[in-house]
């Protein structure tokens, strides 16, 4: 898929970088990018995030509080960061824990748009 090197640039652009990947809000990858032997399954994290996400979603649209454009969950082992693409679509990014997040978002915030084009 044309996704992959976008993905890969950004797992590999930042410090602590474990992988990425474009999902659909009913849990469907379209496309990731993983590097090698992560210390926890992505694929399974990104697919029940995304279940997270539609609700987030939802209570956002209910409050009427604007489009919602990035989510992020921090825990003992992980970063992980969440950039709205399109009403269909979310890019993920998992970090290790002390990875760069600061750089994870600008990265996110400037790959979404490139993406929503390719996706459209």
């Amino acid at each position: 898929m044309p996704f992959s090197a976008a993905l890969k640039q950004i797992v590999d652009g930042v410090e602590g970088g474990l992988g990425a990947a474009i999902m659909g809000y009913d849990g469907i990858h379209i496309d990731e990018y993983l590097r090698e032997d992560p210390p926890m399954d992505l694929h399974l994290l990104a697919v029940e995030y995304a279940t997270v996400l539609k609700e987030v979603k939802r209570t956002v649209d209910v409050l009427g509080t604007g489009d919602m454009e990035e989510v992020s969950v921090a825990t003992e082992r992980s970063r992980v960061i969440v950039r709205v693409i399109n009403d269909d679509a979310f890019l993920v990014l998992t970090l290790e824990r002390d990875g760069n997040y600061g750089k994870g978002r600008y990265l996110l915030r400037l790959a979404a748009p490139k993406l929503r084009e390719l996706l459209s």
